[in-house]
């Protein structure tokens, strides 16, 4: 049963462009470092899974929508010293953190931004819009996810 996700990204870092311009239009979703946000990949998420792709910190809105191809498996950034992500107590050995691919499957026509989102019927429980949530993956309902998707293409 396919399930559906959210995953922040801060559009500096790495935006939906760059995922349209990578190999395949796919890309490891590395650099994680909160284990809930670890868990949903490492234990849940599966390869057909969809993911509504969130540009995080300016403007933030929804833009555009992506399918997890890989499941997970140990994010190595974290063994790399010279990584922004690197984690001393993370090892081949005892991985500490995990991550899955992602391939683009559509860049929205009109991105979502945050402050619509929070006036639209049928968002109103969505885990983004609650106070405080902070996770960079988090679960989507199927009927939040379809709505986004249906306002993005408008």
């Amino acid at each position: 049963m396919t399930k559906y996700w959210l995953m922040k990204s801060e559009p500096g870092c790495f935006s939906i462009d760059d995922l349209a311009e990578s190999e395949n239009q796919t890309t490891p979703w590395d650099g994680v470092r909160n284990y809930q946000a670890r868990n949903f990949m490492r234990d849940q998420m599966e390869i057909g899974d969809r993911v509504l792709f969130y540009h995080s910190i300016k403007n933030p809105s929804v833009v555009g929508t992506a399918e997890v191809v890989k499941e997970s498996y140990p994010d190595f950034t974290a063994w790399d010293p010279d990584d922004p992500h690197f984690d001393p107590k993370s090892s081949e050995e005892n991985p500490r953190w995990f991550m899955v691919d992602i391939k683009l499957v559509e860049k929205f026509s009109n991105p979502v931004p945050l402050k619509f989102l929070r006036t639209v019927s049928g968002l109103e429980g969505m885990e983004l819009l609650r106070k405080g949530s902070r996770l960079s993956v988090m679960p989507v309902a199927e009927d939040e996810f379809n709505i986004i998707c249906r306002i993005g293409r408008e």
